[in-house]
């Protein structure tokens, strides 16, 4: 029994079949096997749908002779083992689950950032990073024995909230620091008029597997899709939430008999609680929705490199029945008990090519599908109605194989604009993140779920990283329109015709807000285990309340300086 059961702190990545897993979505440490994934050194465990959890990484390509890895197999952690009770009289059911006893610690890492002129910051969990000075913390642990996962690592974020102009919001029946536009978002502008603290559960979970079946109720974030910048659907820009799932982790399919290899496919469905903010209106009886969340991909054998998944979310009123929501093909959008349901869809794909260093991605999403339901005719009419899209690749590039120098350039377009028949309905104030039914829309505590920027606009944004020994550089620059779809609707049914302006749109086709960005951000390793990251970037806010601009001369502009710090120790 002694020589199967390793006691101490034995570091997992340096016994046989070396395997990382469980890191934060959009961490440093996620970020750096997404590279190695690229050229093709590490597998990853999962397909579209990513949480703590779900994030293992193997490597299958540790003796090529053609790359230096930039890190230390040190600079990064992983689990140890505690014991190993495989081979201990096994059974049809042991075989199911893993006899190895692990466990993991999470940082502890603080970040903080300074908006000198306004708020900006996205994909950060609860963390609100308004004008002012930000601040988060983040630590814990993980446990996993005889299929059982437990995660504990909450959130703690400050924000400083300082004042600056904002506009008027869209109904005087919300709060005074509410959406100044469509009637449908709980995305205050401010979070308040002071300073103020929040807990926030974080990645904390408690997870079973079998074999490839998984079932767990926590409140990790999920990343659903293939973007890197502005999720379609889901992202860890919002907090968290509570959620129950069940569903398979990425499977090989083998064809019985045959002993065909199909591919692998990963589905998953969860059930979620969803929370308004203190920021939205004062009815108690309309602050919990429901959201519930079905995705399935395919990685076919037969395409290396290739996956196509889909995913469908559902809002509804908390209480409401669940079950029908179980179907894929559900397509209501009904008023009942005046509570009423939304949906959405994604589509999405992604290939790899690890012999070149190359990964191209694009993301196709819906809201409330096709007016009259899924008929053929519809989408022969009209398929673009409430579409919006992501395409976007990455590309690998070697600087220095001595001196372990590699690159990675990114590049992502988001085009979250209304669709052009939206143009036509009056009073629509639609935008991919509102409804009317569901009036918060697909926000939890005040911050979208997928999409930082917000939806209604478009964004471009070009990257460019470099990993070395010392830790990375990066380099980033890019633009957005945060909400075109809010001077669109000024122009539905206001020709100059029938206007009371006949100077309307002379004096509004140009009222669009932007965003120009420019910065740079450099990882050190400062020991091999703790690190420190640092940030500059510089924001120019143009017309930031959509005024009517005839001559550029007339544009406001705002000047926001951003500075970010990352400390960061891992204690294994």
């Amino acid at each position: 029994m002694k020589n199967k059961i390793a006691f101490g702190f034995a570091v997992f990545f340096l016994a046989a079949g070396l395997t990382f897993s469980q890191e934060a979505v959009g961490s440093t440490e996620e970020d750096y096997f997404d590279f190695l994934h690229l050229n093709g050194i590490v597998s990853k465990e999962s397909l579209f749908y990513r949480t703590l959890s779900d994030s293992r990484w193997s490597f299958c390509n540790l003796d090529s002779a053609d790359f230096s890895f930039p890190w230390s197999l040190e600079n990064v952690s992983s689990p140890f083992f505690i014991a190993d009770f495989t081979g201990e009289k096994e059974n049809w059911f042991l075989r199911g689950i893993s006899k190895k006893v692990s466990a993991k610690i999470y940082g502890p890492e603080y970040f903080s950032s300074y908006n000198s002129r306004a708020p900006y910051g996205q994909n950060d969990g609860a963390l609100w990073q308004g004008r002012g000075y930000n601040a988060s913390f983040t630590a814990g642990a993980r446990l996993e024995a005889f299929g059982f996962e437990l995660t504990f690592k909450p959130q703690i974020s400050f924000s400083q909230n300082k004042d600056f102009e904002i506009m008027a919001p869209k109904s005087a029946s919300h709060g005074e620091y509410s959406h100044y536009g469509s009637y449908g978002i709980d995305a205050p502008q401010r979070f308040g008029s002071s300073s103020f603290w929040t807990f926030d559960w974080g990645d904390c979970e408690i997870r079973w597997n079998f074999h490839s079946f998984t079932a767990g109720f926590g409140t990790q974030s999920v990343w659903t899709g293939p973007s890197v910048q502005n999720s379609i659907l889901l992202s860890n820009n919002a907090a968290s939430f509570p959620k129950l799932d069940f569903g398979l982790r990425k499977t090989k399919i083998i064809l019985p008999f045959l002993n065909w290899d199909l591919g692998d496919i990963e589905a998953r469905l969860f059930y979620g609680k969803l929370t308004e903010s203190d920021y939205f209106d004062s009815k108690s009886e309309n602050d919990e929705n429901m959201l519930s969340c079905i995705t399935f991909s395919y990685s076919p054998s037969f395409l290396e490199g290739f996956t196509v998944g889909f995913t469908k979310l559902c809002f509804s009123k908390w209480g409401e029945q669940v079950s029908k929501y179980l179907n894929p093909f559900f397509s209501g959008n009904t008023i009942k008990n005046y509570t009423g349901e939304d949906q959405a869809a994604s589509l999405s794909a992604d290939w790899v090519f690890p012999k070149v260093g190359l990964e191209i991605y694009g993301e196709i999403g819906v809201d409330d599908f096709l007016r009259n339901g899924l008929y053929f005719y519809e989408y022969a009419r009209y398929p673009f109605h409430t579409m919006i899209y992501t395409v976007g690749l990455k590309k690998s590039i070697q600087i220095s194989e001595p001196k372990k120098i590699h690159g990675v350039i990114s590049f992502e377009w988001n085009n979250f604009e209304p669709s052009q028949d939206y143009q036509m309905w009056a009073g629509s104030n639609y935008n991919f993140g509102s409804h009317g039914q569901i009036i918060q829309g697909k926000t939890n505590r005040g911050q979208y779920l997928g999409s930082g920027i917000g939806y209604g606009g478009n964004s471009q944004i070009l990257s460019f990283k470099v990993y070395s020994p010392h830790g990375y550089d990066k380099f980033i620059i890019g633009r957005n329109n945060p909400d075109n779809g809010f001077i669109f609707n000024k122009f539905v049914d206001q020709t100059p015709s029938n206007s009371e302006n006949p100077n309307f749109g002379y004096e509004n086709y140009s009222a669009f807000k932007a965003n120009f960005f420019v910065g740079a951000e450099s990882m050190w390793f400062i020991t091999k285990k703790f690190s420190c990251t640092g940030g500059f970037l510089y924001n120019l806010i143009i017309n930031p309340h959509f005024d009517n601009a005839v001559h550029r001369e007339d544009y406001v502009y705002w000047n926001n300086f951003r500075f970010t710090l990352k400390l960061k120790h891992q204690i294994m």
